[in-house]
């Protein structure tokens, strides 16, 4: 059973008298108070994401935290996974860009041992050469892999060339020749000086007492190092002019997508910036799909990071007709403001289709995480519904002005069915 979030538009400028913050041996926890499901969701957030990363290290962190659900010093491997199999809990590793995510969801009754293996799984892994070179021939496959998925070599060109030079470049999963030399000494190392709790974020959602977590917490990971890491918003990546990268690939269709730098996470324009993209997304559905039948999959993706991304996106087997649309309903936003009626409506079924995409007791975790840490304050989670009502139409075509330029190209198809000079016109 979930909880639903479907309400919370109407009740978004009360006080939310649900969640509470405090600290546990250092570490900040976020605590909400959920009594309408016996489901509990504990995310671990370890902060830094790719700014922990080299480009020798990329994939360690994930690789380590993957090794470790092949044993721990108080679980060796078949005892942890016959325990968990028992429990019907899940532990999972989710990394990103600004932070990496072990979370785990548990029911009331089996939190406390659900959370006793993951806790072992942070402080004590076994890391045991030959468990380790298992998770290691299985991230060199999924790595490998992704040269053989359009959509995935995509997103990896796309990432590299709009971020040259920023940690956002680097590959949380690593890349093949990475993950075949970290050393399982390498490993040891990253967890004893990188599982410390100045790295950490504890977020609860759930029927569970402040008390609770805190014996938790206060019991295990709580007594690890403190180190000496402080969370910062990242420095802003470098403006670069229009590129693009082109793989060739023998595909029944093209894959082309383009990434435009976005404003800081705690900007105004934050907001603006992701009702612009959802506007040119109805927009190019209702082009590119709906009259001129040019694809099956059209969208202008709006990246939630630290520092956000816009992009375009399509799968089509006519690129230069698709770009040419897009540029053309790009222009139209810069010299032409939509309507307020059309705006509320828009913003009204953004927040209805946000709050659908939002509300399990783990997504209602990540919003409370992005808020404290990309805003300063978990409290902003709970104003975002305000925050889209405020936004005007000359917020939008300001915000389309200012960031839909200087796009970085990944085209993953047939060369010649792209004009190079369309893509730089962007």
């Amino acid at each position: 059973m979930t909880v639903c979030l479907l309400a919370m538009p109407a009740v978004a400028s009360a006080q939310d008298t649900l969640t509470t913050q405090f600290e546990v041996a250092g570490i900040p926890v976020i605590l909400r108070r959920v009594t309408a499901n016996n489901v509990v969701a504990a995310n671990l957030y370890l902060l830094g994401g790719t700014r922990q990363l080299t480009p020798a290290t990329q994939g360690i962190e994930m690789l380590l935290l993957e090794a470790s659900e092949r044993g721990t010093r108080k679980y060796p491997r078949d005892v942890l996974r016959t325990k968990m199999a028992r429990l019907g809990s899940a532990i999972g590793v989710s990394p990103g860009a600004d932070w990496t995510v072990l979370g785990l969801r548990a029911t009331t009754a089996e939190l406390d041992s659900t959370w006793a293996i993951l806790a072992d799984r942070v402080m004590a892994p076994t890391l045991a050469p030959a468990e380790v070179e298992l998770v290691r021939e299985q991230f060199l496959t999924a790595t490998s892999q992704r040269k053989d998925s359009p959509d995935a070599l995509l997103d990896y060109l796309a990432d590299s060339i709009t971020f040259v030079g920023h940690p956002y470049a680097l590959e949380t999963v690593g890349t093949e020749k990475t993950l075949s030399a970290i050393t399982v000494a390498d490993l040891k190392a990253y967890q004893a000086s990188q599982m410390v709790t100045s790295r950490m974020m504890l977020v609860v959602v759930g029927n569970v007492s402040r008390a609770k977590v805190e014996r938790m917490v206060r019991g295990s990971i709580g007594r690890l190092p403190v180190g000496t890491y402080r969370w910062s918003l990242p420095e802003p990546p470098a403006d670069l002019p229009t590129a693009y990268v082109i793989e060739k690939r023998s595909l029944p269709t093209n894959y082309l997508q383009g990434y435009f730098h976005g404003p800081k996470a705690n900007a105004k324009d934050y907001a603006a910036l992701r009702l612009a993209c959802a506007v040119l997304s109805g927009r190019l559905f209702a082009e590119v799909r709906g009259r001129q039948n040019l694809t099956y999959s059209v969208n202008a993706p709006f990246v939630e990071r630290a520092f956000s991304v816009g992009g375009l996106y399509v799968t089509t087997t006519q690129p230069d007709a698709v770009l040419a649309i897009m540029q053309q309903q790009i222009q139209s936003l810069r010299e032409g403001t939509i309507t307020e009626d059309g705006l509320v409506r828009l913003v009204q079924q953004f927040i209805v289709t946000y709050f659908l995409d939002n509300e399990t007791n783990a997504d209602q975790a990540n919003m409370l995480a992005r808020a404290q840490l990309y805003q300063g304050d978990y409290r902003r989670a709970s104003q975002f519904v305000d925050e889209l009502r405020a936004v005007t139409p000359d917020d939008i075509q300001r915000a389309v002005r200012t960031y839909m330029t200087n796009v970085r190209w990944a085209y993953v198809g047939d060369p010649a069915k792209v004009t190079p000079a369309r893509l730089m016109r962007f």
